[in-house]
């Protein structure tokens, strides 16, 4: 018999075309006739443009035209509600009028034989401005209407409670900064329109573009097959790709376009800088009797964005009195986006930050004062949970991580130079599932073809899902051959919020189950076949063979059962719709970290993390591993090192490469490991997963604060923490 596939340490099946170059992603792809594109972004925060010469960079060799709101034909941009646009407001409408939004916004794009032609030609272009000062900063500016969440009476329990904590933490902007650039190539073939572009959502992309250019959504295909990182970036398709799309219409050429690295910080979103604002009430055993959140985040003025920043505070721990309010602040910069824990991740920072402090103020182990919290229901909804177990992940990884010998009293422990600290935090991320369908598809060969239309921007889909359909259709994964990332295949959501595995690998399970069903059908109804008149119930699937369960000897392969009834192929449509819910269904993590803190510099270095997880069912080990490992590393950039630095005059980002852009390198990553408890969920979705891709990450960074405030004595209530916070 094979093996089972889910759960086995299966290396990544594209892994060896990802690391002999041999994986296309947006800009690899091969396309006859192909021209370049440069964009040139606004080099004011605000105001309208005056005139635009053209002149020089028309005359530049290989240039073949420079398209901006002067001759750019008007567009469609008909609603589009489901292509993940923020709310509340209008997207960017490139080349369609004379105002400037926010620094770097794209004013024109230059179109040349060749990208230095595109790009040097880009540099020709003079744009005049009358040019006003943007608003950049986050405090003294009016707010969008709050979204706001009460239950009981949160400010008179903050105030007659015994113990009272206030304070204000703060978070700054983040960019995704992944290794691929974003890049987008276009081709028109008379009114249909097909992209190669860098997506987490090829239907999203899809949608997007004929609402613009209106077109029939099926008049435009989406190419995605690889995704060289993306942390939320790719959800929506920004100006580029619309631009692209627009120079292949005017040019008549395929266009290619791909962003600088400097561009990325103006064109692809980012997660928002925060001020949050914290009351929190408790008796003196540290039972929370209340919390008050008045958080306020960046937006852009022609969009308002908003991220689920209200679950933690709203069902994290048991508390009757909870009020919120969110506001968005409408400036001068593009819209910010999703990025890794999008929401959770702020919430997290500023709630397992203000429980260690009560722990501090109580004199209560930071583990035992979260326990005295745990809810017996989601007090959100009033649903039971389905499964919830914190308080096991804080056993284990107190136990593995060695939490016991943490010596209370802040400042105690010192190695050298460096104080010693160690901090945690818990992490909780809702289980997201929606709609997917995946084709099933078993040729003469006894080889499976799976198409889905979904993306791998990293968590290993290709691996997964394959590993989903091997188990079911009984094959082993070398003779399983999963697609995705091309809107012509089947429906499904966005890659992203963990939703992958939940829905598509739902569907992926169901197409798998019919086509096996349908197999086994034939064979038991075949006079011809060994398997004739045996109950469909009592057959069995494995290594490529249909067979009696208790007679593995009795059966057939696919191959033979196929060629014996003249058929090519079995082909069938898997769906997966999630049911009304019953329960709360959250994927839940304790992170621990250990740091060291040089008493004399303010350095920080994290020594070592531990995570562990109740997320459902691991379908693969090695891929929950790297997962782990990615929102570890992930989580010390926004704790440490990650800060978007905006000079406020002209709305210019002073940091826009990775040059002063700080990113984790292999030299702050630490000893990382991870700890997966054993269980499943059944009612999250039939495969039993909970996604884990967010959750992994949501709890690093006031795990690494609260360590850093064990070592030092020194609370910082602001992300990241400086050198000349600690001094």
């Amino acid at each position: 018999m094979s093996r089972q596939a889910v759960g086995a340490p299966l290396s990544r099946v594209d892994g060896r075309l990802k690391v002999t170059g041999q994986a296309k992603y947006a800009a690899d792809h091969p396309t006859e006739g192909v021209v370049h594109a440069a964009i040139v972004g606004s080099t004011v925060g605000r105001g309208r443009m005056t005139g635009i010469d053209t002149r020089a960079a028309l005359a530049h060799p290989g240039v073949l035209t420079v398209i901006s709101h002067l001759n750019a034909p008007k567009l469609a941009y008909r609603p589009n509600p489901s292509s993940n646009n923020p709310e509340g407001g209008e997207r960017l409408h490139v080349f369609q009028d004379d105002k400037v939004l926010f620094h770097g916004q794209p004013v024109a794009v230059v179109v040349a034989t060749t990208p230095q032609a595109a790009q040097h030609g880009a540099s020709l272009v003079e744009v005049r401005y009358d040019a006003e000062k943007p608003a950049t900063d986050l405090t003294g500016t009016h707010a969008h209407d709050p979204v706001t969440y009460a239950r009981g009476d949160a400010d008179q329990a903050v105030q007659s409670a015994a113990v009272r904590l206030e304070m204000t933490y703060r978070t700054a902007r983040n960019h995704h900064n992944a290794v691929e650039p974003h890049a987008t190539i276009a081709r028109w073939d008379g009114d249909r329109l097909t992209v190669w572009d860098k997506t987490q959502w090829v239907v999203g992309t899809q949608r997007e573009l004929a609402a613009v250019f209106g077109l029939e959504q099926d008049a435009v295909r989406v190419i995605s097959p690889f995704v060289g990182g993306a942390f939320g970036s790719g959800l929506r398709a920004w100006p580029h790709v619309t631009i692209a799309a627009l120079a292949a219409r005017e040019a008549g050429r395929p266009v290619k376009l791909v962003l600088t690295r400097k561009q990325l910080y103006a064109g692809t979103g980012h997660r928002p800088a925060y001020a949050y604002h914290l009351r929190l009430g408790s008796d003196r055993r540290g039972r929370l009797t209340a919390m008050v959140h008045d958080i306020t985040a960046e937006t852009s003025s022609y969009e308002n964005f908003r991220e689920n920043v209200l679950a933690a505070g709203q069902a994290l721990y048991a508390m009757p009195h909870v009020r919120q309010a969110y506001r968005t602040v409408p400036l001068d910069v593009n819209t910010p986006l999703y990025m890794r824990g999008p929401g959770h991740a702020t919430a997290a920072y500023v709630i397992e930050s203000a429980l260690d402090e009560l722990a501090h103020e109580l004199g209560i182990d930071p583990i035992e004062l979260r326990r005295r919290n745990e809810p017996a229901k989601d007090e959100s909804n009033g649903m039971p949970f389905s499964t919830r177990r914190l308080r096991e992940c804080y056993t284990v990884g107190a136990r593995a991580f060695g939490w016991d010998r943490r010596a209370p009293k802040p400042r105690s422990t010192r190695d050298g130079d460096w104080l010693i600290g160690m901090g945690m935090a818990a992490a909780a991320h809702g289980t997201l599932r929606n709609p997917a369908q995946a084709r099933v598809l078993l040729d003469a060969r006894g080889v499976a073809r799976v198409e889905a239309a979904t993306s791998d921007m990293g968590p290993g889909t290709y691996t997964s899902m394959t590993q989903v359909a091997a188990d079911a259709l009984g094959l082993p994964t070398s003779a399983v051959d999963f697609r995705l990332g091309d809107s012509t295949m089947p429906t499904t959501p966005a890659h992203g919020g963990s939703q992958t595995t939940a829905s598509v690998g739902s569907a992926v399970q169901d197409g798998c189950d019919k086509l096996r069903r349908q197999a086994i059908e034939l064979a038991v109804g075949d006079e011809r076949s060994p398997l004739h008149g045996v109950d469909a119930g009592d057959v069995a699937v494995g290594d490529g063979r249909l067979h009696v369960k208790n007679d593995p000897a009795r059966g057939e392969t696919y191959q033979q059962l196929l060629a014996r009834n003249g058929r090519t192929r079995l082909e069938t449509l898997g769906a997966f719709t999630p049911g009304e819910p019953r329960f709360s269904t959250c994927a839940y993590g304790a992170t621990f970290a250990e740091v060291a803190v040089d008493h004399r510099l303010g350095l920080v270095r994290v020594r070592r993390m531990l995570g562990v997880y109740d997320v459902g069912r691991i379908i693969s080990p090695k891929l929950a591993d790297s997962q782990a490992h990615g929102g570890m590393v992930g989580g010390i950039g926004m704790a440490l090192l990650e800060h978007t630095v905006t000079d406020h005059r002209d709305g210019r980002i002073v940091n826009n490469n990775l040059a002063d852009y700080l990113v984790p390198v292999n030299a702050d990553v630490p000893d990382l490991r991870a700890i997966f408890l054993d269980g499943e969920d059944r009612e999250a979705d039939p495969l039993g997963v909970k996604g884990l891709g967010e959750v992994v990450h949501i709890g690093v960074a006031p795990a690494i604060a609260n360590a850093v405030f064990h070592a030092t004595g020194r609370r910082v209530r602001e992300l990241p923490i400086t050198t000349e916070a600690l001094l």
